[in-house]
């Protein structure tokens, strides 16, 4: 059985530190350029986890991302047959949108750079978030948002911004709307002019990246460690 499956979505959106992480947990990435013609496979189970990456689409998106249909297919039966899932940002919404929840494009304001977020009760039990700090920072990149969660789900962190930015489906399953692979050098590649028109100064945005990278960079290999270990326990 192969490491973790990870499906990339746009040229950009590459698993960045979270592929080494997975690495060193024993986790090697199997990264299938989707978004490039690259061929998912028929089923999660050769994999011992999913990975889905972000990308500037709605989950549903076949028309512009054609290969999320069967990417959607593959968090379904990873979902029937507890095959561990990480999402993130596309990969959340994506998760959210199989099991029953609700995305909708462009809604509310954006959010990017290094963004505070408050965990709620439930991540106090949760498995990859308990003991993490009340308040912590990460990197935001989003107009879209998962604005109804799946029936059941585990809501476990929220931003000023976007009430849903982590949940958990079942016990094997998690979402994140923030990007934990995204580094201060991350968002210093991204377009300025965008960022603008959004009402965000990208020099400012890194500034603040890297006096909050010191902290995030550990909550998040804290939190990926602790997915590699849900993998590794097989229950």
């Amino acid at each position: 059985m192969q490491g973790a499956l990870v499906v990339q979505n746009t040229p950009t959106g590459g698993p960045g530190r979270i592929g080494d992480w997975l690495g060193e947990d024993g986790l090697p990435p199997d990264v299938v350029h989707a978004y490039d013609g690259g061929k998912l496979p028929e089923t999660p189970a050769d994999h011992r986890c999913l990975v889905v990456l972000g990308g500037g689409f709605m989950p549903d998106a076949d028309d512009r991302a054609p290969w999320l249909a069967r990417a959607r297919e593959l968090v379904a039966e990873a979902l029937k047959t507890r095959v561990p899932v990480f999402g993130i940002c596309l990969g959340a919404q994506l998760l959210a949108h199989v099991a029953g929840g609700t995305v909708r494009a462009r809604h509310g304001l954006p959010e990017s750079g290094s963004t505070e977020l408050t965990l709620r009760p439930e991540a106090l039990e949760d498995p990859l978030f308990r003991g993490l700090p009340a308040r912590v920072k990460a990197v935001e990149h989003r107009v879209d948002a998962i604005t109804r969660l799946p029936r059941d789900a585990h809501w476990l962190a929220s931003s000023e911004r976007c009430p849903v930015q982590a949940f958990r489906v079942g016990e094997r399953a998690w979402g994140v709307q923030f990007h934990p692979e995204a580094t201060p050098r991350s968002v210093a590649g991204w377009d300025a002019e965008s960022l603008r028109e959004q009402g965000f100064d990208r020099d400012e945005l890194v500034r603040q990246a890297e006096l909050d990278e010191p902290a995030a960079a550990a909550n998040w290999r804290l939190l990926l460690g602790r997915f590699a270990a849900v993998v590794a326990d097989g229950g």
